[in-house]
């Protein structure tokens, strides 16, 4: 129906992250970079990159800043033309088919945070928060806009039973924060994410997630094994239509 096999759409996408990389990290290998994309080091990839761009990819990062270059990014362009999700993660944003949200690929830093856990359905996790609000706040840790409320979900909601289902209400606290009974603290790790922005409902958080997923499973990124998590951006009960603002983070890696 693409007018082009699914093994060789795989093969080119790949080849396409492994040009990104190279000619936005210069520290690290060549060798790497191309394993990391998911292709073997070898002769034949060395070929195939020279025939699809025109230069090696050990050449890529000696090219002048004209000339050459230009072409190659034309070519770029002209690649992920054919693929409009794929193109999202190159140029970095776009938007999420069905939802008011954009999508970005932004690296993001490691999070200290102080958290009450949640055991239950995820769309019960307020009673959390609520624990978790009322211990920080005669402990002064409630310091807003600089603190950061935050929901994190460490595991694999359909790998088990929603009333077993795991999730922890987070702020954002100074590192070297002590706690003593009512919380406990955690760093979240920091990354490469993808995040999804917007303004939902409080009955849409599933059918943002699921179309954040969507939207990956075509980017050119898999998801990796840090944890996902939501940062609400907004005092929803103050929202005109009681709306969330968040951004949704999915920890990613190239394909």
């Amino acid at each position: 129906m693409a007018g082009e096999p699914a093994g060789t759409f795989v093969r080119r996408l790949r080849l396409l992250t492994a040009a990104q990389h190279l000619a936005e990290d210069r520290r690290r290998p060549v060798t790497t970079i191309v394993q990391e994309c998911g292709l073997p080091s070898s002769s034949a990839v060395a070929r195939e990159f020279r025939n699809h761009f025109g230069i090696t990819a050990s050449a890529r990062r000696r090219l002048d800043p004209n000339g050459k270059k230009r072409q190659l990014a034309r070519k770029i362009r002209e690649d992920t033309a054919l693929s409009p999700a794929y193109s999202a993660s190159m140029t970095q944003q776009a938007k999420m088919p069905g939802m008011e949200m954009t999508v970005e690929i932004r690296e993001l830093p490691e999070l200290h945070v102080a958290y009450v856990g949640h055991v239950g359905p995820y769309n019960t996790i307020g009673k959390a928060f609520d624990r978790l609000m009322a211990w920080a706040g005669p402990r002064g840790l409630l310091r807003f806009p600089e603190t950061r409320v935050l929901a994190v979900y460490p595991g694999d909601p359909d790998a088990a039973d929603e009333s077993e289902l795991r999730s922890m209400a987070c702020i954002t606290v100074p590192h070297g924060t002590s706690v003593e009974t009512g919380a406990e603290t955690m760093v979240i790790p920091g990354g490469l994410f993808a995040v999804a922005h917007g303004e939902i409902a409080s009955d849409q958080f599933g059918t943002a997630w699921n179309a954040l997923m969507e939207w990956l499973s075509t980017s050119g990124y898999q998801p990796d094994d840090r944890m996902c998590y939501e940062v609400y951006l907004n005092d929803h009960e103050a929202h005109p239509e009681r709306k969330f603002i968040v951004d949704l983070c999915e920890p990613i890696r190239p394909l």
